[in-house]
């Protein structure tokens, strides 16, 4: 199966699903951690007595347990539709650093185009091992060409 090539006007066209998809992330992300941290205050004051069902802080952290695993299943669902289906991926760190990689090509090679939340639309790009270091402006006729060639054999690329 052929793997989506993005033009950067293509990219450019999915900034503000993406840019919403993200939103919710960050969301879900401050959920886990708020709740984390509920759970931690609770095992300090209980410690081991928290596993125990006698323990009345139990059921609590249960109900916490289970809002942190509603929140990540919530993440796999965002990246999943809104992400990945689309044919495109987070970079190592993408998630955290809210990084997205566009599969395109250039001059008969595949490469990202590279875009970071906040920017207001797709200017830079790096080559399939560069990552987010290797990030290069676009030049005008990148801006105009690139992901254009879409006939590029499969290579492979970095298993993150």
């Amino acid at each position: 199966m052929p793997r989506r090539t993005f033009r950067v006007d293509e990219a450019n066209a999915l900034l503000p699903v993406l840019e919403r998809a993200l939103v919710a992330l960050e969301a879900q992300r401050e959920t886990v951690r708020v709740l984390q941290d509920k759970i931690q205050v609770l095992e300090l004051l209980w410690g081991g007595r928290l596993e125990e069902r006698s323990c009345p802080d139990h059921a609590e952290r249960r109900a916490h347990r289970a809002g942190v695993a509603a929140a990540f299943r919530e993440v796999r669902r965002i990246v999943d539709l809104e992400i990945t289906r689309r044919g495109i991926r987070f970079p190592p760190g993408g998630l955290e650093h809210e990084l997205l990689d566009f599969p395109s090509t250039w001059e008969g090679r595949r490469v990202y185009l590279c875009w970071k939340r906040g920017e207001r639309e797709v200017t830079a790009w790096h080559e399939v091992d560069g990552g987010f270091a290797g990030r290069r402006p676009l030049t005008p006729e990148q801006r105009s060409r690139m992901g254009t060639d879409r006939a590029v054999p499969d290579q492979e690329e970095p298993d993150f």
